[in-house]
């Protein structure tokens, strides 16, 4: 039996905090290993014993889940972030991004959307509610307007295989273990990936390269 993927649950309101940690204890494969109720609370559970995924919200009192989301994934490569909000604005969605969230949901979404986006994120995907999908593309449409047949021929060959990886939801150290590479190596291609694309951030860089279809095969 494999392992259960493991979860934080962050939200300011203890009723609805509770209510999701019921809803997700009731599933098989899922197990709930922390709870917060603010941003700074989040990033101290994370610390003392990493998830597979946290659920996070964004509007909290003391740090916001945005905040919380780029401490979070600054210091643990392999925990993933997904957005439970009722903020659908299109500058927090791509602030969010940017923070280094895989996934973004709003609260109406039902059990089965969360579960799923909870393992897709767990597996390294990104995820999207239905309202956003749609939308997130559009977000850097204004920089992919013009791409070339052949994507980012200024890549070297590692920098393209290193961004093939990253648009699979591959963390770095994956990456390294999968190129038998260094993770010095990696950091460095993924530093120079960011610039020749000039992207501003990781998930910039990944959605362009999903555009591009690179990552889709893996």
């Amino acid at each position: 039996m494999s392992e259960p993927v493991h979860v934080v649950v962050v939200d300011d309101h203890q009723i609805l905090r509770d209510g999701l940690v019921a809803l997700l204890g009731a599933i098989d494969g899922i197990a709930v290993t922390g709870t917060a109720g603010d941003g700074r609370d989040a990033i101290h559970v994370v610390d003392a014993d990493p998830p597979d995924v946290v659920v996070m919200d964004i509007q909290m009192p003391v740090l916001d889940g945005i905040e919380a989301t780029r401490h979070i994934t600054g210091r643990h490569d392999d925990v993933r972030v997904l957005m439970l909000t009722m903020n659908e604005d299109d500058d927090t969605i791509l602030s969010a991004l940017r923070a280094g969230a895989s996934g973004y949901l709003l609260k109406g979404a039902d059990a089965a959307e969360v579960h799923r986006a909870i393992l897709a994120t767990a597996g390294g995907g990104m995820v999207f509610g239905a309202s956003i999908a749609g939308r997130v593309a559009g977000l850097f449409a204004g920089r992919t307007r013009h791409r070339p047949e052949h994507p980012f021929p200024d890549l070297s060959e590692r920098e393209r295989a290193v961004l093939d990886l990253l648009a699979a939801g591959r963390s770095n150290d994956a990456i390294a273990a999968e190129l038998f590479v260094s993770n010095k190596t990696v950091r460095n291609a993924v530093s120079s990936i960011y610039a020749k694309l000039h992207a501003a951030d990781r998930a910039e860089a990944i959605i362009r390269a999903r555009e591009a279809g690179l990552g889709r095969d893996r």
